[in-house]
């Protein structure tokens, strides 16, 4: 009993010491300072305080002295994906990554591209409605680069068919065929600036394109504007000495060009005619756009019969995509007069078609070209500060990776939480020597 009570005592003591003789410090350094008690709610609160300040330290902005521009860009709010999108098992194919990142480098340019899905789509668990698609024609001098964005509107009508993402597809992949079939002539015509034939085949794949998805909506019973998709392209030749770069397309999204730090947009006018519908593939009406060009090329105007793209078909007429109830159609019942058959409802009126986009630049040395899609245009043009702070990480030290590329597309910018696509190419110095990525 006395060596139990012994040792009981020098716990006790023990304890004293701990609490109470040398506690008092440690009590002002982990707890509130004069408290009279000091309980465990005292203890939890006085570490979550010392944990925030610990937190707010680190992010302390380092000062302009000190700041890297190429370090990787902070994600926003919640960046990681949250939610899958609902999968049917008959129809695997249609399930599309959460993001998409690639790069390439041919002759004088370093290419980037990345495709995220919003945050807002991932907290609702849908599909990215953006497509990307990065793809090279042919080999060494003679291949064509070709990037394609096509983007959707998210929360739209297409969602109730449950196709929006799968028409950005489409629509990336259609006109991906197309060029891939004419590539030989398209970088022909790119490296010997033959501007009216480029205007003029460009128009007709990309009619070609929007035909496909017209059809596909009617085939399926929706209106044609519930299958469709933004397009924004952009061609890129190999030949290090041709330094051309032919943007087109059709829809919402942007085409710029960053040179000693400022943005300079360049998305051209769009082609239409005087009733408001799309030009005539060749080009001849519609207003011009302004050129921000330096090659001579020839003064644009209708080409002749040799300058359109040779084995591609013109795209059909529209009418002949939309069938006509109201005419003597093989199958359908007639009225007892012998009258063709009348549907029992008025033909929805069409929507017109997104006018045509063609530009051609001569890049300069140093140059950024970024094609983008609406949900980066967004951010990129009305965000304070986003695209002052992309300007400084671009032009820091040439081409980041693709992780650092990453980062930037994702960088936050409050209120704009759609879908981003994003298309950066640089051009180096020299010719025949790429950008060096950093």
């Amino acid at each position: 009993m006395d060596r139990q009570g012994d040792r009981r005592r020098h716990e006790d003591a023990w304890w004293r010491e701990l609490y109470e003789d040398d506690g008092d410090a440690a009590a002002r350094d982990t707890g509130p300072a004069g408290a009279a008690r000091d309980s465990l709610d005292d203890r939890v609160d006085s570490a979550f305080r010392a944990v925030g300040q610990a937190t707010d330290a680190e992010s302390v902005p380092p000062t302009e002295a000190g700041t890297d521009t190429r370090a990787p860009a902070g994600p926003g709010p919640r960046p990681e994906p949250m939610a899958l999108p609902a999968a049917d098992p008959a129809a695997l194919d249609d399930l599309v990554p959460d993001t998409e990142l690639d790069g390439a480098g041919y002759g004088t340019f370093t290419l980037r591209a990345a495709s995220l899905r919003g945050e807002a789509a991932r907290h609702r668990g849908e599909p990215r409605g953006d497509a990307l698609l990065t793809a090279r024609f042919g080999a060494g001098q003679h291949a064509l680069v070709l990037v394609a964005v096509a983007t959707t509107a998210p929360g739209g009508d297409s969602y109730a068919y449950g196709g929006t993402h799968r028409a950005a597809r489409d629509a990336c992949r259609w006109i991906g065929g197309a060029v891939g079939r004419s590539y030989t002539r398209l970088a022909e015509d790119v490296r010997t600036g033959n501007r009216d034939a480029l205007k003029s085949g460009l128009h007709r794949l990309a009619d070609r394109t929007y035909g496909k998805l017209r059809a596909y909506a009617v085939e399926h019973g929706m209106e044609p504007e519930q299958y469709t998709a933004a397009l924004r392209c952009l061609l890129l030749p190999a030949d290090p000495a041709c330094r051309t770069r032919v943007f087109f397309g059709a829809g919402a999204g942007g085409f710029f060009r960053l040179g000693n730090g400022v943005w300079q947009d360049l998305e051209p006018p769009p082609q239409e005619d005087a009733t408001g519908g799309p030009a005539p593939a060749g080009g001849a009406s519609g207003p011009e756009e302004t050129p921000v060009d330096t090659l001579p090329w020839p003064v644009p105007g209708a080409p002749g019969p040799d300058a359109l793209i040779p084995d591609v078909p013109d795209a059909p007429d529209q009418g002949a995509l939309l069938p006509d109830l109201g005419g003597a159609v093989p199958g359908l019942p007639r009225a007892p007069s012998g009258q063709p058959w009348q549907p029992p409802y008025e033909p929805a009126p069409r929507t017109a078609p997104e006018p045509f986009r063609f530009r051609a630049v001569a890049a300069r040395p140093g140059d950024l070209l970024l094609v983008c899609s609406a949900g980066f245009t967004g951010p990129l043009t009305e965000a304070a500060g986003f695209g002052s702070r992309l300007a400084a990480r671009w032009t820091a030290a040439g081409p980041p990776g693709l992780a650092a590329f990453l980062a930037d597309v994702r960088l936050h910018a409050e209120g704009y939480g759609q879908d981003r696509t994003a298309v950066a190419v640089w051009e180096g110095a020299e010719a025949g020597e790429a950008v060096r990525p950093r």
